[in-house]
């Protein structure tokens, strides 16, 4: 694919589907329970037990927005008490890796980001 229909991918739509994308998956928790979910089924207390500083709040915020993206599935048990599970659905599971590859980007780059921002910081009253 050549270098400018890459970039029309990105801008394509006034960059309204990247932008709502990179809205969800770039809040503080979506990932954190996207990779916590990678290969498991689990309850919603080992969920928030595996994702250190997540309020419960948040996490039932996370789940749902995911469960209508159709990201996450969600099993309820007609158990006393209830039992509820979340699992990733395949189309949760294909964002693994490119979060992955995100996240390595964001490792190797780090260092120079934040060296930019210092020199930049300290150039600019």
């Amino acid at each position: 694919m050549s270098k400018y229909r890459r970039s029309c991918l990105i801008r394509g739509d006034g960059g309204r589907a990247i932008r709502g994308i990179l809205d969800r998956i770039g809040d503080k928790w979506t990932l954190l329970v996207v990779a916590t979910l990678d290969g498991e089924r689990m309850r919603f207390t080992e969920l928030q037990q595996r994702i250190p500083g997540i309020s419960q709040r948040m996490l039932t915020r996370t789940v749902r927005h995911l469960e209508r993206d159709g990201l996450v599935s969600r099993t309820a048990f007609a158990e006393v008490p209830p039992r509820v599970e979340y699992e990733l659905t395949a189309m949760g599971r294909t964002l693994i890796e490119p979060a992955v590859a995100l996240a390595e980007w964001a490792v190797d780059n780090n260092p120079d980001i934040e060296r930019n921002q210092t020199a930049y910081d300290t150039e600019r009253p």
